[in-house]
């Protein structure tokens, strides 16, 4: 358990303007529509502008978010960002939002565990407040992956998209629950299943990596799918063990948006309907660290997740990482809306 109940009390999300489809996919690399579809679920997917990173995605998220929970940047106590795509080396991310939103009094810094950066990100933000060590916390998480992609390479080219989404914590009334219980994982002895060959202190940037490719993702396929159906059974039975609990209890299941085929597993797995998944992968694809607050955002504005409802988040990513969370929603707003774009 927590401490004092913390909980969500602000949402925000952004996706780029340009919509990339599948059709537009066939023409680019050696595709089908039929071949994305049936592999992942994946339609269509936002691509940041040229002009666009990172931060530019965080930014009108987070601000939703604060406007949202009704308070002022200077309130906040703290910014954490996951991202694995920041504008720059250093500083962070969460540095730069934090000057463009002035959240003059937040300490600022970034979380990189890649797809499961939000829930790793959502874990240490709740308990700075739960302890008292801050009241008002804003959690981002926001991927910009576009400009990572070898667009030749049709095995992993059409698996993401880029977007942002952010929520607020704060202390909640006594007696609502609030966040309840967390898992991370890690296991980096297989950090070579999905990882960026090059480009940080180990190759930095040359012309010999440029030549041979070596800023774009590298994943294996097989071993990603069977680990990310491991993951999600695995973080899920952890969160609801340290509860009382059981899987029929939980009302939304919001999982990391990588691939339709690893959600159904495991709601085949899990003996849960399809229906109780939060399901956004056809519209946005892979989206990376924003995958989960994109999903949630879409849930509340579509009246899917209501204040009191019991949600479930499981993610996994490159580390490799995975992570679940158990909370009682405790935000409700005031209008329906769909997440902005540029």
């Amino acid at each position: 358990m927590i401490g004092r109940s913390v909980g969500i009390t602000g949402i925000g999300a952004y996706v780029p303007e340009r919509v990339l489809t599948n059709a537009e996919l066939e023409r680019m690399v050696e595709t089908s529509d039929e071949w994305i579809r049936t592999r992942t679920g994946i339609q269509e997917r936002r691509i940041a502008a040229p002009t666009e990173a990172t931060s530019d995605l965080a930014v009108p998220a987070a601000r939703q978010a604060l406007a949202a929970a009704g308070i002022e940047p200077e309130a906040l106590d703290v910014v954490i960002t996951a991202t694995m795509t920041p504008d720059r080396l250093w500083p962070s991310a969460a540095s730069t939002i934090q000057g463009r939103l002035g959240a003059t009094r937040a300490a600022a810094f970034d979380v990189n565990a890649a797809c499961s950066g939000f829930v790793y990100a959502l874990a240490l933000g709740t308990h700075m407040v739960g302890t008292g060590f801050a009241h008002k916390v804003l959690i981002i998480g926001a991927d910009a992956v576009s400009k990572f992609l070898d667009w030749t390479d049709r095995n992993i080219c059409v698996l993401f998209g880029d977007g942002a989404g952010a929520v607020v914590l704060e202390p909640v009334e006594e007696g609502e629950e609030g966040m309840v219980s967390f898992f991370l994982g890690s296991d980096g002895a297989r950090g070579e299943t999905m990882y960026l060959p090059a480009g940080g202190s180990r190759r930095p940037p040359s012309h010999e990596t440029l030549d041979q490719g070596l800023h774009a993702p590298l994943m294996d396929g097989y071993q990603t799918f069977e680990f990310a159906t491991f993951a999600i059974m695995d973080a899920i039975e952890r969160v609801l063990k340290k509860t009382p609990y059981r899987i029929e209890d939980v009302d939304l299941i919001v999982p990391h948006q990588a691939n339709i085929r690893i959600i159904k597993t495991a709601a085949r797995w899990l003996n849960v309907p399809t229906e109780r998944f939060s399901i956004t992968i056809d519209r946005y694809g892979n989206t990376v660290a924003a995958s989960i607050p994109l999903c949630l955002y879409e849930e509340v504005h579509a009246g899917r997740l209501k204040k009191g409802d019991l949600v479930l988040l499981t993610s996994f990513g490159a580390g490799l990482t995975w992570a679940g969370a158990l909370l009682r929603w405790t935000y409700e707003p005031a209008s329906s809306s769909r997440p902005s774009s540029g």
